[in-house]
């Protein structure tokens, strides 16, 4: 597997954010980030961050409290930042976990390396690509397809307030590659039953009969066609429309029954871990971002995340008879479930700080001592 050379932009905006990490003490042994190399588009697309640390710091709370320092340094840097660094990271792993295969593969697979070792990554790539199909796959994908198709995608919610050139062309991106090409990518995984890298590659590899016009309009919406008028957002959104209503007959019903043996609750309980462990520094930044940057729309958007935690976390505390499912249960008691706004977020940065213990020990817990 090559390692593709990231366009400057962006090589240049990953070079920046490891020195703020190490400048700031974040102690990070790789850096990667979600989506291919091709699948970002400059100057719309942000950068989602996953940090691999070697291992579990003494002080959930402390670490984050420099990783959202980092972030807010390497933001203050460039006007432009503000959108490609639109948020600290989405995930902190362990390299023990993504060694021992507990970040889910679907997730994984999506990988592309910023720093650390290239042996490593390689070989976590493979093996995400190469492990059998099962039930965590069936949720990542349907999961991207819920969120988004039944008129759940809506254009007016991808806020332009951080965006600083051209809003018509960030809004045409965000119908495609906000919409229809997270889809198109979750719709391609499940009619082959194969883990897609990335958009791109789902558009260029994927198309069934009837569907290539499609696949080819949406993989050129952001080239510079001076002898065409560019279609409208709202345009090129009713074409999103048809072009997934055609796709979707193409992807296979979801399964009636979910078979518990395929049930991994190691994996589950590391991502969503992984995901809570940065959430304090996301909260930190939204709530005290540098001038001139938005968050009032990033402090909405949190509210979909500490939804899905919770019902993870529930999931995970079971009949609460083991310690892990007790401390499962602990953690789902300090995960808001409503709306969230600014006080919200001050409220259980307050609380998660009175439990710190609670959450220290959740955070930090060990993969392998996880029974459903």
């Amino acid at each position: 597997m090559a390692v593709v050379e990231a366009p400057p932009l962006y090589s240049g905006l990953g070079a920046l954010y490891e020195r703020e990490l190490d400048a700031h003490g974040v102690g990070a042994a790789m850096l990667t980030h979600k989506w291919q190399l091709a699948d970002l588009l400059a100057p719309h697309s942000d950068i989602d961050v996953r940090v691999l640390i070697p291992e579990a710091p003494t002080d959930w709370e402390e670490w984050n409290h420099r990783l959202a320092a980092a972030h807010t340094a390497a933001v203050g840097r460039e006007v432009s930042h503000k959108r490609l660094l639109e948020h600290p990271p989405g995930f902190a792993f362990t390299m023990v976990e993504a060694d021992g295969r507990f970040v889910s593969a679907p997730e994984l697979a999506t990988w592309s390396l910023i720093s650390g070792s290239v042996r490593d990554f390689q070989r976590w790539k493979s093996r995400a690509q190469m492990a059998p199909w099962r039930e965590v796959d069936e949720r990542f994908y349907r999961g991207i397809l819920q969120a988004r198709l039944g008129g759940r995608y809506q254009l007016a919610a991808d806020s332009t307030d951080n965006v600083v050139e051209d809003v018509a062309a960030y809004r045409r991106h965000c119908v495609a590659w906000h919409y229809l090409a997270p889809c198109w990518f979750a719709a391609a995984a499940l009619a082959t039953r194969t883990r897609c890298p990335g958009k791109t590659a789902a558009l260029t590899q994927w198309r069934p009969d009837g569907l290539d016009g499609y696949a080819e309009l949406f993989l050129g919406h952001s080239e510079d066609r001076s002898d065409a008028r560019p279609r409208s957002p709202r345009h090129l959104l009713r074409t999103a429309h048809v072009a997934l209503e055609a796709a979707m007959r193409r992807v296979p019903d979801a399964p009636s029954t979910v078979d518990k043996s395929d049930y991994h609750a190691d994996t589950d309980w590391v991502m969503t871990a992984g995901m809570l462990r940065v959430r304090v520094a996301r909260w930190l930044y939204y709530l005290d971002p540098p001038p001139g940057v938005a968050t009032e729309y990033l402090i909405r958007r949190e509210a979909k995340e500490l939804r899905s935690a919770a019902r993870a976390l529930n999931a995970l505390a079971a009949d609460e008879t083991t310690p892990a499912q007790r401390l499962a249960a602990r953690m789902a008691r300090l995960i808001p479930t409503g709306p969230t706004t600014v006080g919200t977020l001050r409220a259980v940065l307050a609380l998660w700080h009175q439990q710190r213990s609670t959450v220290q020990d959740f955070l930090s817990h060990t993969p392998g001592d996880v029974h459903p």
